[in-house]
């Protein structure tokens, strides 16, 4: 059973992934508490990290060339990129059912 995941609070977007429109059938959207740090914030780090670590790290030619780029970031980042929350540790690293996931 997949549980729902916090994201960013945007009702008002149903071209998000993460709008209840759009992924009826599939994991419920479960939007961090306003106000929240301790639940946002979480959210807000990983923004930040996608945008220094893979959307602005280098020029891309286009959008499409930096949506190319995404998969492999993604990768590395959850099966190779140590984490300091994690005391180095991966986020893959931590999960025991990801088989069949990871090539």
């Amino acid at each position: 059973m997949i549980s729902p995941s916090p994201t960013g609070n945007r009702p008002d977007n149903e071209q998000c992934p993460t709008h209840p429109k759009v992924i009826s059938g599939k994991p419920s959207h479960r939007p961090t508490e306003s106000l929240r740090p301790q639940t946002n914030g979480k959210v807000e780090r990983f923004h930040r990290t996608l945008l220094d670590e893979w959307a602005h790290q280098r020029p891309y030619t286009s959008e499409a060339e930096r949506q190319a780029a995404f998969p492999g970031w993604l990768d590395w980042y959850n099966y190779h990129r140590p984490h300091t929350g994690i005391d180095g540790q991966t986020p893959a690293s931590r999960v025991t059912n990801l088989s069949g996931q990871h090539t």
